[in-house]
């Protein structure tokens, strides 16, 4: 013969221990030591910090900030040093976007208009095929050096 319990008895013993628990940390809580001991939050920020993450304090890792200014490498004979030689898709596509803005904006294009053109994505590509735009592309190390690299230079 087998018993069985209802669903109402079997949470039963859940919800009270839920219960405690959650009396537990409100008791235990920064604010409430804080009270107790008659210390303001602004003194007991540390407490506060460490129960934000959750974490104990001796197990949260924090890194010294590095200071670094930015540098540019000085250009070579026309050499891209940083990031291959190559237009990559994202930049293009940056570049392309940014050009199709202003063109929609009312900026004059740079490509001969005896061709005829559907929308201004296909000018900018245009414009972009036959570098004539006169923008650079900056590209950043993480330890603050940059180069900053003209279009006419990519391949």
């Amino acid at each position: 013969m087998v018993l069985r319990r209802s669903s109402a008895e079997k949470n039963k013993g859940k919800k009270t221990a839920k219960v405690k628990r959650d009396a537990e940390t409100k008791i235990n809580s920064p604010e409430k030591k804080a009270k107790k001991s008659g210390k303001s939050k602004i003194e007991n920020t540390e407490t506060i910090q460490e129960s934000e993450s959750g974490r104990p304090k001796d197990e949260v890792v924090v890194y010294p900030e590095m200071d670094f200014e930015p540098r540019e490498i000085p250009p070579q004979d026309s050499e891209v040093l940083i990031g291959p030689p190559t237009l990559t898709r994202f930049e293009r596509a940056r570049i392309i976007g940014a050009r199709s803005l202003q063109l929609s904006l009312g900026a004059p294009a740079l490509v001969d208009s005896s061709i005829k053109f559907n929308d201004t994505i296909s000018i900018a590509v245009a414009e972009l095929d036959s570098k004539v735009l006169p923008i650079s592309i900056r590209r950043l190390l993480p330890n603050g050096l940059y180069q900053d690299i003209p279009i006419d230079w990519l391949k």
